[in-house]
């Protein structure tokens, strides 16, 4: 008996001993905790910033690096000579010529011609020569070719640009264009590769200093020379806008194939008086046909039963009031009739008046889409950067941004801009041609005095397209010229 009191006395102390480490450690636990934190904060910290250098480094870097604010841009200029600017079909459309005593002259050979797609390399830049300018002033010659230039303290050869644009179409658009404001866009439906981008007015890059000082004139201040209007020109769609408004009423009503409606050139609809062109009466037309005619009363007829929720929805899919796949400057389209618009709005809009605004990249897009089975392709202007050699250093390739309609709807949408062409609206010029085309004419007011602006969009080559086009033409009451008579230009020179 007293050896096991002796033995729990012992074992007594020892208890109270671990008892208290435990208090201790937990204890130390406790205030440990804070240091803890704090040091994977400091790490996840660290980590962040190490990932952000390596994400600034491998994709944002040549944006910062191509900002017109960049400073650094300098740097490189004094020892890279900028590289040129050329078109797929091997031209040269920006260089820079340097004299026998160094002296540098960035030189346009077309003048105008390619204005806006290349821009400017002054005054903060433009276009390719701004998008493009860190790669024209970096350098991948042979690096025993870099190094002896460096120690004979000799400039090194920049890379050079090769964009996407062909030069004949660019020229058929350029002239097709003639004297008239307004834009043309050429695409390739199923690669959103840009073959030709004009805007008129435009101006000579190589005249700059003379233009900047002229635009920043008192007499000059309404110049819109320097505007690139097939980006940034905003203006109603007309009756380019015909085909959302049918695609909406087709989605609504799965019936529309027995649609019949008899015009008599106008009529009233929530209070609005509407008139068809030239106030045509087109008599008894289904959807097809009243596509085909451009009929205005029969479009607000189908028009004024839509779902406005619905077709607000529908034009945000096709983009309207949000950003485009393309990495350039533009300017955002709107569309603003929805559930809680005035029902006098609705005549107006569903026919492509109104407060609804669109530039012609918006509509190359859509048209595109169309061509390309619903699918729009993310427009792109850059096919490779070239070292002065000639080897590629960079190929750029085609990405799909967004599916906006079903590949059904866009064949039956096919269809009915095919019949615009071979007996609608735009038969006159498509009717008897050696390609196919579907397309849609427009005609935009643009004041209250009935004064005009004339659209096409339309594709080449029905059943597997070939080219996309998107025209505007300012102020077609006064000039006459229309959108689908330079379009039927673009085409013959693409096909002949």
């Amino acid at each position: 008996m007293k050896k096991k009191k002796q033995e729990s006395a012992q074992k007594l102390p020892e208890n109270e001993f671990l008892k208290k480490e435990r208090e201790k450690e937990e204890k130390n636990k406790i205030k440990n905790k804070p240091i803890i934190f704090t040091t994977y904060v400091m790490v996840f910290m660290f980590l962040g910033l190490f990932c952000y250098i390596i994400y600034f480094m491998v994709v944002d870097a040549d944006r910062v690096i191509a900002n017109s604010g960049n400073k650094r841009q300098d740097a490189f200029e004094e020892k890279i000579v900028r590289g040129n600017i050329e078109t797929s079909d091997g031209v040269v459309i920006a260089e820079t010529l340097v004299d026998s005593e160094g002296n540098e002259t960035r030189n346009y050979p077309y003048k105008d011609m390619f204005a806006h797609v290349v821009g400017y390399n002054s005054y903060g830049r433009t276009g390719l020569e701004l998008s493009m300018n860190f790669y024209m002033l970096r350098s991948n010659i042979n690096i025993f070719e870099r190094v002896k230039n460096e120690l004979r303290e000799e400039k090194n050869p920049g890379d050079n640009v090769i964009s996407t644009i062909n030069y004949e179409l660019q020229k058929a658009a350029y002239d097709a264009l003639g004297d008239n404001n307004g834009a043309v866009i050429v695409i390739e439906p199923d690669t959103g590769k840009i073959l030709a981008m004009v805007s008129k007015p435009a101006y000579d890059p190589n005249n700059i200093d003379e233009v900047w000082e002229e635009v920043h004139s008192e007499e000059g201040s309404t110049s819109t020379v320097l505007l690139n209007r097939a980006v940034q020109g905003l203006y109603a769609p007309g009756s380019t806008f015909k085909i959302l408004t049918l695609l909406e009423y087709m989605r609504e009503n799965p019936d529309y194939e027995n649609y019949s409606y008899e015009c008599t050139s106008s009529g009233v609809f929530n209070n609005v008086s509407i008139h068809c062109a030239s106030d045509r009466v087109h008599g008894v037309v289904d959807v097809a046909q009243s596509l085909a005619k451009s009929c205005n009363t029969s479009f607000v007829n189908m028009g004024v039963t839509l779902d406005m929720e619905k077709f607000n929805n529908l034009c945000e899919d096709f983009m309207y009031n949000s950003e485009l796949p393309y990495e350039g400057t533009y300017s955002r389209s709107s569309f603003v009739l929805d559930e809680n618009s005035d029902i006098s709005e609705i005549p107006q809009t569903v026919i492509g008046q109104g407060k609804t605004q669109i530039t012609p990249l918006h509509n190359a897009l859509i048209i595109s889409a169309i061509a390309n089975g619903g699918v729009v392709m993310k427009p792109y202007l850059v096919d490779s950067i070239e070292n002065a050699d000639g080897a590629v250093v960079k190929k750029y390739k085609s990405k799909s941004y967004k599916s906006i309609m079903e590949p059904s709807e866009a064949e039956i949408l096919t269809e009915y801009l095919t019949e615009v062409c071979t007996s609608g609206t735009a038969a006159d010029y498509f009717a008897n041609v050696s390609y196919s085309v579907a397309g849609k004419t427009g005609t935009a007011e643009y004041d209250n005095q009935g004064n005009c602006n004339s659209w096409f969009i339309g594709f080449s080559n029905v059943d597997d397209p070939d080219i996309a086009v998107s025209i505007v033409v300012e102020d077609y009451t006064s000039n006459r010229t229309s959108g689908v008579s330079v379009a039927k230009k673009i085409f013959d020179a693409y096909y002949n």
